[in-house]
């Protein structure tokens, strides 16, 4: 692939992830190609359909969890709640609302081979930082990577133009709302031993 092409084609996936983010999957394409700056026979000359688009806005999302869930377990050991809390806040920056509307599409056709490869693997690179992130008190033994991502996934999902002006910084307060919830919990059941 040319330079320009694969410049035009990264744009396309740049531009959907961000308006998936922002206004969910069903984002009109010719709202896409207009971003990246393309016509609408570029965009479908890269991407044959919706759903081959989304694939790939997933599939991008994915990797960049991965990145994101190497990089803080490599860093974890040396200050857990600040690595954490990074860590946390850099998966909001992910755009995992557009992740979880682009599922949600996805799971009722059933995921493609290679997303579900990269789901599996991004889950378990997560589930190996879970386990570190557990032995620090930072989350409860039974929150599982899924949950994590789904539950971030949920906070950041596109939300109308009046909720987003009246509380511009509603995703903030509810990440915070969800750190302290982890801890809390973890906190009270090393107080309170569960049972398996």
């Amino acid at each position: 692939m040319r330079a320009d092409a694969a410049r035009r084609r990264a744009a396309i996936i740049r531009e959907a992830r961000r308006l998936f983010a922002e206004d969910g999957s069903d984002v009109a394409l010719d709202t896409v190609a207009d971003a990246a700056g393309v016509g609408i026979a570029t965009l479908y000359r890269n991407f044959e359909s919706r759903t081959a688009l989304i694939e790939q806005v997933t599939l991008a999302i994915l990797d960049d969890l991965s990145a994101a869930t190497a990089a803080a377990t490599a860093e974890l050991a040396g200050d857990p709640d600040t690595v954490w809390r990074r860590y946390v806040t850099r998966l909001v920056d992910l755009d995992l609302g557009a992740l979880t509307a682009a599922f949600s599409q996805e799971v009722a056709g059933g995921l493609s081979g290679p997303v579900r490869e990269a789901q599996e693997k991004s889950l378990a690179d997560v589930e190996e930082l879970l386990v570190h992130a557990r032995t620090a008190a930072l989350v409860p033994h039974d929150v599982g990577a899924l949950e994590l991502v789904v539950a971030l996934g949920v906070v950041t999902r596109p939300q109308p133009e009046a909720v987003r002006e009246a509380a511009p910084h509603l995703v903030d307060r509810l990440v915070t709302l969800v750190l302290a919830g982890l801890r809390a919990e973890a906190l009270a059941s090393e107080v309170t031993p569960h049972s398996d």
